[in-house]
């Protein structure tokens, strides 16, 4: 419909949004959504829980279809922890350096080395392998799920179509969402955890699998074909290899995902590095909370790393070479030169090793693998000395834990940051919090609540969705916000809104300058372009650490984890946008003598604003999705209430908090998408 065909419609409804405040300030408080019209939903659901644990042994679901799949889950994650934790410290070590240095050079094999041994330095071994057994099981499984149905998306197009829908759903929701069906059916500990990261995880490896499929060019597929080959033998030796690249950025994804969703699911049980900064965080010690958040990081990089290696191996030689451990520029001092040396020395030793070890085989198998077999050569030796020697457990001595450093840094950030008089003023983390709690927090919550009442809110969210979109959106967005109020969660919601409110606020005002100042300066985006890839690889548990340490617990501390966690997408957004306006636009406002000021204003961010739109967008969605693990250091609203429902085995009242999380989300989601769709019209 026409913008002119809306006016009268709108005129309508904001005559009736008029009617509403008046109704409610002059004749009766419409601020409380009805108790009476609370659907009460939380009731059969622990009913159900209650039947489930009554008759999980003799129900013929549990029997034959739940119990198989926990006892099937459950046996795969017993015996790779207990692999992990039976084979000797430096085994694992070696296995991934020479897995590094295969996938890449010695570069990352020492950084991956250094990963690992991390875990044994501060104490965390045995929760890193808990951690990373439940990850490989849960990635293997994503995988052998997530490929194959890529596979049959990318050759038929109905099956992709149908999937697109849950992919959406499964991309859009909160990771805390996919923990609270899991639960009803499997209950508490590793298993669910590890079926709940398997859910989440899907979405990249189906999704990139079909990309890489369909990205095959179609003459070399019509080649296969000419010269007689089968559709079996096309996926297998033409497509899949060709595709290669693309899924294994998918398994990268994979990866991410699932450590992401590891951490927050110790709330049910997972146990590892997840449940040791979630106990520390409860009982405020920050030193132990923060080594379990390093470990973590720790092991996301690794990951990371070696999964985009590998994406992009050479995969032709049979000993990687050395590579410079040392940037060039470096190369010029004699130590640096000599160690460079030292090192090709050693791999020019080595390259010949295993080609006289090829040459002892006859067999074309060993010659291809020679490196492989060395390695396994040489892991099997270690092995045998490892448990000869009893190096199962990292030794103590060892240990240099940053626990005491840390908790003394944060007595010394508590008297000297907290509050500082600076003449007149007064400075430090507790004004900035006082701040945002009685200027920005309060007034917000009186504003959603006590002014505008509930149906206020409701009209106002149906006829922006009408303004944007038309008729759809609003009845749509209008709906499933008064299921809120159903679901009995409106005030809480409320409190939730304006907490991302104020999250967003302060993210896109860091965002957008510094994304415009990265398009205007290069050196400013060659600096960001780490502290971004580090804020994305970071899972989003571990951004509580360095704000409990600033701003101790409370609503606070959670708003400033949702800044950090949402400031990438804005930032790389706005300066993608603006890199990327018109060339013959910009030019032709040069030539008119606007100044950089006029052309920012006039030119490039206009042109720009639906690439920003969709930053502001993907912002709100990291925000929301920050708002359950906000709660585990006493954000209040509705990730508070989701957190108290799964911790005190109240699943109804967790089930009720998540859904209205996740309607928040989705009618804030489409509401941005339409008005980017709407700018990208106008531009």
């Amino acid at each position: 419909m026409r913008q002119g065909g809306k006016r009268p419609y709108l005129l309508l409804g904001l005559v009736l949004l008029a009617a509403l405040l008046l109704v409610h300030h002059w004749l009766t408080d419409l601020s409380l959504f009805p108790e009476a019209w609370d659907v009460q939903l939380r009731q059969p659901i622990d009913a159900f829980k209650q039947w489930a644990n009554r008759n999980q042994t003799i129900h013929p679901i549990f029997l034959y279809f739940f119990d198989p799949i926990s006892g099937g889950l459950d046996f795969a994650l017993r015996r790779v922890e207990t692999f992990l934790l039976w084979l000797p410290w430096p085994v694992l070590l070696a296995a991934v350096f020479l897995l590094a240095q295969k996938a890449a050079n010695l570069r990352l094999a020492l950084l991956a080395t250094f990963c690992l041994l991390f875990m044994g330095l501060v104490g965390l071994w045995p929760e890193s392998m808990q951690t990373l057994a439940l990850m490989t099981v849960a990635v293997l499984i994503s995988l052998l799920i997530g490929i194959p149905l890529g596979i049959w998306a990318a050759r038929n197009e109905k099956v992709e179509q149908g999937l697109r829908p849950f992919l959406d759903a499964m991309q859009t929701m909160p990771s805390f969402v996919y923990l609270l069906p899991i639960v009803l059916f499997f209950g508490y500990a590793r298993v669910p955890s590890a079926i709940a990261t398997v859910i989440y995880a899907l979405p990249p490896a189906i999704r990139l699998t079909t990309l890489g499929i369909r990205e095959v060019p179609v003459e070399t597929v019509e080649a296969a074909r000419s010269f007689g080959a089968t559709p079996r033998q096309i996926l297998f030796k033409v497509q899949l290899p060709l595709a290669l690249p693309t899924i294994m950025a998918g398994v990268n994804q994979t990866i991410m995902m699932a450590l992401g969703i590891v951490v927050i699911a110790a709330l049910i049980g997972a146990g590892g590095l997840g449940k040791v900064v979630l106990d520390a965080l409860r009982s405020i010690r920050v030193g132990l909370a923060l080594e379990a958040g390093l470990a973590i990081v720790f092991l996301a990089v690794l990951l990371d790393r070696l999964s985009e290696a590998f994406s992009v191996r050479n995969r032709t030689g049979a000993m990687v070479e050395n590579g410079r451990l040392f940037p060039k520029s470096w190369q010029a001092n004699r130590l640096i030169a000599r160690l460079e040396e030292g090192l090709d020395w050693l791999y020019v030793g080595g390259g010949r090793f295993l080609a006289r070890f090829a040459r002892l085989s006859r067999s074309d198998f060993v010659r291809r693998h020679a490196y492989l077999l060395a390695s396994l050569l040489l892991l099997g030796g270690l092995l045998w000395l490892g448990r000869a020697l009893g190096w199962i457990t990292f030794p103590e001595s060892w240990r240099w834990g940053i626990q005491g450093p840390v908790d003394t840094a944060v007595i010394w950030m508590r008297d000297n940051l907290f509050e500082q008089q600076v003449g007149p003023f007064l400075l430090g983390t507790r004004p900035l919090s006082n701040f945002i709690i009685i200027q920005l927090l309060d007034p917000l919550d009186r504003l959603l609540q006590e002014q505008l009442s509930w149906p206020v809110i409701i009209l106002l969210v149906g006829l922006l969705g009408y303004w944007v979109s038309g008729w759809r959106l609003a009845l749509g967005g209008t709906a499933v916000l008064f299921a809120i109020g159903l679901l009995g969660m409106w005030e809480l919601a409320m409190v939730t809104l304006s907490q991302v409110i104020v999250a967003v606020f302060f993210s896109l005002l860091i965002a957008i300058p510094l994304g415009i100042w990265a398009a205007k300066r290069d050196m400013v985006a060659a600096v960001l372009r780490p502290i971004l890839d580090f804020l994305q690889t970071i899972p989003a548990f571990v951004y509580l650490v360095p704000v409990v340490m600033l701003f101790n617990v409370g609503r606070v501390p959670g708003i400033m984890a949702s800044v950090l966690y949402a400031l990438p997408p804005a930032i790389r957004l706005t300066n993608l946008g603006i890199r990327q306006a018109s060339p013959e636009a910009v030019e032709a406002a040069q030539a008119f003598g606007s100044t950089s000021w006029q052309l920012l204003a006039k030119v490039q961010l206009p042109l720009a604003l639906p690439s920003i739109m969709t930053g502001i967008n993907q912002t709100v969605m990291m925000v929301l999705a920050m708002v359950v693990i906000a709660g585990m250091v006493g954000g209040a609203g509705l990730g508070l209430e989701a957190v108290e429902g799964l911790t005190r085995n109240q699943l109804g009242q967790g089930i009720e908090a998540g859904l209205a999380i996740v309607i928040l989300a989705v009618v804030i989601d489409r509401l941005l998408l339409a008005t980017a769709a709407r700018s990208s019209v106008k531009t």
